[in-house]
This record gives C-alpha cells, structure tokens and sequence, in this order.
C-alpha cells in the first residue's frame, strides 16, 4: 500500500467515523431518581412528610388544591441526534398525606399514564361552516345598516 493510498483510506475512515459518531443515540434522564429501595422504606401510617423529605428529598411539585399531595416525576428520554426526544420511560410517584401530616398513600403509576397530544397540523378544526376567503372578504355586504341585523330602526319606541 502506498502512502497516497493509506492516507486516502485513513482520511475516509476518520469521515465515516465522524458521520456515524452523529447517528448515535443519546438517552438523557429528568427529573427525581427513583430509587426502589427508598421508595419502599416510605410506610403509611408510619412516615410523614419530614421522614418522606428525609427519604426522598423535595417532591418535584406539589398539588395546587392543597398540600396533602406531593408528586416525585422521574422520566428516560431517548433520541438519534438531532431527532426530538421521546420518552422511553416514565414514573410518577403520588405520596397522600393526612391532615396532621402523616403518610396515608404511596402510588405509583408508569408511562401507561401518559396522554398523546397531536396537533392538527397548522389547523384549528371548529364547528360550523366552512368559509371561503371571499365569503369572508364579501359576506357582509348588504347586511351592514340593514334592519333586524344590529342597525337601529325607527319604530324603537325608546
């Protein structure tokens, strides 16, 4: 092999390093991390909400109603370089408190919670009739100062 040839071969291979470098997958996580071990310590009837703090630490947010129920959200993302992030994996732990501050429920749900909300496109669908552009730019001449359709008429007896 020649010099000309094994920097040309080096030089292709150090590319298609770098080019399937930015196809790699990328996994990013959010929020609380979940640790099995202290979610099971947290007891009903037995911890409150300074031993939950102690435990677990800040619940990621609180309910608006009252504070009787704190949220931990812990949340795996997975993308191919620049793609949008989607969620591979979801858990959402609900600790209820009491009114004195003692834990009555540890809930957890997983991904199965979670809603898929879809836009439709650049379009807003409504009810009612569809309008054409001139219907919109012509569609109430004549109406204007016509009786019974907003303009005052004579025989108001005010």
């Amino acid at each position: 092999m020649t010099l000309g040839t094994a920097r040309r071969a080096a030089l292709t291979a150090l590319v298609v390093g770098v080019a399937l470098a930015g196809c790699t997958r990328v996994k990013d996580h959010q929020g609380f991390v979940l640790d099995p071990t202290l979610v099971a310590a947290i007891q009903p009837g037995v911890d409150n909400k300074e031993s939950v703090t102690n435990t677990l630490g800040r619940p990621s947010f609180a309910s608006e109603f009252n504070d009787r129920d704190w949220y931990y959200v812990s949340r795996q993302t997975a993308n191919m370089a620049f793609n949008t992030p989607r969620v591979s994996e979801q858990t959402v732990l609900h600790v209820r408190f009491d009114e004195k501050g003692n834990v009555v429920s540890v809930d957890r749900r997983g991904i199965e919670q979670v809603a898929s909300i879809r836009p439709d496109g650049d379009k807003t669908p409504t009810l009612g009739r569809h309008r054409s552009l001139f219907d919109e730019l012509f569609g109430n001449i004549g109406t204007v100062g016509a009786s019974g359709k907003g303009a005052p008429t004579t025989d108001n007896p005010h």
